[in-house]
C-alpha cells in the first residue's frame, strides 16, 4: 500500500550531504516526494511509497557518516497522485 508521509530533521542535517543522500535513497526505493533545507538547520522531507521502501529510505539516510538525527517527527499526509520523481528544493 502506497503511503506518503511528511518529516522533520534536527540535529547535524545541514551541510552533510543529507539531501543528496535523500535523493539517491528514495531513488533506489522507488520512493517521490522532496527535500528541502528549513532556515532553522532542520531538514523536512515528504516522501511517498510503501512503509517498507520509506522505512529503508530511512536507513540508508541514517549511514551517513556525518549524518546525525537527534530528532524525527513524521506523520502521514494524503497522497499526491501525480507526482513522478523525488527532487531536492
Amino acid at each position: 500500500m502506497i503511503v506518503r508521509k511528511h518529516f522533520r530533521f534536527t540535529g547535524r542535517v545541514q551541510g552533510v550531504g543529507f539531501r543528496y543522500r535523500a535523493k539517491y535513497a528514495a531513488e533506489n526505493m522507488k520512493i517521490t516526494g522532496w527535500v528541502k533545507n528549513e532556515y532553522d538547520g532542520s531538514v523536512e522531507m515528504e516522501a511517498q511509497g510503501t512503509e517498507d521502501a520509506i522505512n529503508r529510505m530511512l536507513v540508508m539516510i541514517q549511514k551517513g557518516s556525518y549524518v546525525m538525527i537527534d530528532s524525527m517527527d513524521e506523520k502521514q499526509i494524503p497522497k499526491e497522485e501525480q507526482e513522478s520523481s523525488f527532487v531536492i528544493l
